[in-house]
This record gives C-alpha cells, structure tokens and sequence, in this order.
C-alpha cells in the first residue's frame, strides 16, 4: 500500500497503522512538533490523535490485543489482518482521523512510511424509537395560573430572605458575645 492516500473531510472512526522502516532515532524524532507533518506530505496534524511507539512495548498484549483493547476496534477487523499484525517488527505509526481536523487531505508518505491497514472505531449507535409518551412532548406539564405563581415565588423568596437574615443575626451575635 504505497502512493497518495486521500482522507475525505468528516471523516470520523477511523484508525491507520504505518510500519516504519527507519532507525528508533528517526521515529522517535516524528514526535517533533511538525516532524510527522513534514514526512506525510502535509501542513498540519493533530499529535495528540497520533501515537508513535515501538512494537515491543506492546509485549505480550500485542498489536492485535492494542488494536482491539486499547483502541476500540472491532475484533473481526483485525482478524482479518491478525498475521500481518503479528509479524511487524520495529517501531508503527497510528493516526486518528481526528488528526486531520476533519478537513480533507492527501496524505503523501515518504518511502519510509508505509501504510499497513486501516480500521474503524466501535460507531456508539444513537437510534432509539421514537418516545410516544405524553409527558414527553413539550409544553405537556401543567401550568400554574400566574396568581399561583407569583404566590409561589413569594413563599420562597420570603423563606430565603428569613434564612439569610438569621443567618446575619447569628454572625453579629456570634461576634458580639
């Protein structure tokens, strides 16, 4: 998977996984602020939605266990790829579609940087029936006629009013004595 790889705007979910085929000194210089934007061919990125580590020091949860544990992709995506995944060696590049800013973007890898696969996140599903309930539709509480509102107002701001001035009058007596 080599070559231009486009990244439409809105995009949401998504999870890419580079292999780096550079020294540990190389990689963990990506982590400099515009190092890794430079090397993919673009602008600007996010890199708190990118993440540049080691194989190794996934131990023995794996790529596959990080993939699916750590970043919430679904475990029949990486099955599919889970050989691949086991087999890389060396230091990965992950990036969030977020880092992108959900603009759209060409990404132009260097030779160095090469794209392994791309996964969806867990989507939390937002449909629910319709609520049919009449307490449910707006404006459907009773409402108080505006003499008995306004009585209600005065009751409590007349209570608030008694607290607050005992209140003081415990304070002065406080001081006093």
């Amino acid at each position: 998977m080599t070559g231009a790889i486009h990244i439409p705007a809105g995009e949401r979910g998504v999870i890419r996984l580079f292999a780096l085929d550079m020294r540990p000194e190389q990689a963990a210089f990506l982590k400099e602020p515009g190092a890794l934007a430079q090397v993919l061919g673009i602008e600007a990125l996010d890199m708190d939605q990118v993440e540049v580590f080691p194989v190794s020091d996934l131990e023995d949860i794996g790529l596959t266990g990080y993939l699916t544990e750590g970043c919430g992709v679904p475990r029949a995506q990486v099955e599919e790829d889970r050989e691949m995944l086991q087999a890389l060696e060396g230091h990965v590049l992950l990036i969030r579609s977020r880092a992108f800013g959900g603009d759209e973007t060409r990404l132009t890898p260097a030779a160095q940087i090469v794209l392994k696969g791309t996964y969806g996140e867990r989507q939390t599903s937002w449909s629910a029936p319709p609520v049919s309930t009449e307490s449910a539709k707006p404006y459907s509480a009773p409402k108080l006629p505006p003499r008995e509102a306004r009585s209600k107002a005065r009751r409590i701001g007349a209570a608030l009013f008694a607290i607050v001035m005992t209140l003081i009058a415990l304070a002065v007596w406080a001081l006093v004595f």
